[in-house]
């Protein structure tokens, strides 16, 4: 059963949200949030001196993800058409799933990779990654 590229991307949306909001959330649950979530013991140290760099970080990945929601808003005709938005859903697939690979060296290694983190936020972006490509794809001549 195919899911529509509106559906899809609606889908894509809400994924790119949730993402969006967790960030806003790590930096509200300060340094644990920031170890919890995988940020790194630099980003959570960095969270414990109260530095503004992992505010700042944390709120612009959480800015482009909202930003990735409204471009498949756009791409599923939910919102007026943003510009370039063909190629922008494009380029944002492109990033998730080329994240999600990224575990296929780190598990390629002898060792394999280093974090759990690794693992399953690759599964995640896989997973997003595949969302948006299938809404683009079932929307291109619509977009």
């Amino acid at each position: 059963m195919s899911v529509p590229g509106d559906a899809a991307l609606v889908l894509a949306a809400a994924l790119d949200a949730i993402a969006a909001l967790l960030h806003l959330a790590v930096i509200v649950g300060g340094p644990a949030w920031y170890r919890s979530f995988g940020a790194g013991e630099r980003m959570a140290r960095m969270a414990e001196a109260r530095r503004w760099e992992p505010t700042v970080i944390t709120l612009a990945i959480a800015c482009v993800l909202a930003t990735w929601g409204l471009y498949a808003l756009s791409g599923a005709g939910v919102l007026r058409p943003l510009p370039w938005r063909a190629p922008v859903l494009c380029v944002i697939t492109a990033v998730y799933l080329l994240r999600g690979l990224a575990i296929v060296p780190a598990l390629a290694r002898p060792r394999g990779p280093e974090t759990g983190f690794w693992i399953w936020s690759s599964a995640i972006c896989l997973g997003f990654g595949v969302v948006h490509l299938v809404g683009t794809v079932q929307r291109w001549n619509a977009l």
